[in-house]
């Protein structure tokens, strides 16, 4: 793996009434779903900044709504499916291993992602899967080689089995499932985890 500092970034909507969570939103209503949302990042930035293993960002969505990443630094999405967000990313950060998490998964510690940096010290790329057959993670260490996001049928039962199927041949390791929380069945999940700390 690279000498650089690896890049850790946390993809997020700005947190704001009606914008984000629908799915959740249409279980648990837009007051609820923007509780969990803004819950949630904090409890991101909380574990997981200022750890000097890596250099911290939020891709935010929509353009121009910056200031609510802070102390992390911010890089915007683009538009496009997740697919094309992830690679409009990885083409404007300055080359290094990348993780990229979610905002959906407040349960991801910092060992997760340190777990996930040692597993690219031997493999091409990492993937954490998520409970509903999405991923909460996805690693690469050298992301200008190696794009797996074509023809990935994205917020399905399907999209870590494409994502998969892209990795072919490569090295690829997976860390342990986590809950995703789109909707009210899995935030139901999410609060009957032990270590779920957001009620």
């Amino acid at each position: 793996m690279s000498n650089l500092l690896p890049h850790l970034v946390i993809f997020a909507r700005r947190p704001r009434l009606g914008e984000g969570k629908r799915r959740l939103a249409r279980d648990i209503g837009n007051t609820g779903a923007l509780w969990f949302q803004r819950r949630a990042i904090a409890m991101l930035k909380r574990e997981l900044g200022g750890d000097p293993r890596w250099r911290p960002w939020i891709a935010a969505t929509p353009a121009g709504s910056a200031g609510w990443t802070a102390p992390f630094q911010a890089i915007q999405q683009g538009g496009g499916d997740l697919g094309m967000r992830l690679n409009h990313v990885l083409d404007r950060l300055p080359r290094a291993p990348v993780i990229v998490i979610g905002s959906d998964a407040p349960h991801v510690r910092a060992q997760d992602i340190a777990d996930a940096l040692a597993a690219l010290r031997r493999h091409d790329a990492v993937a954490g899967p998520a409970c509903d057959g999405g991923f909460w993670l996805i690693g690469l260490r050298r992301p200008d080689r190696l794009r797996p996001f074509s023809g990935v049928r994205w917020s399905t039962s399907h999209t870590l089995d494409d994502v998969r199927r892209n990795l072919s041949g490569h090295r690829t390791a997976f860390l342990r499932p986590l809950e995703d929380v789109d909707d009210g069945e899995s935030l139901r999940r999410f609060r009957q985890r032990p270590s779920a700390t957001t009620t």
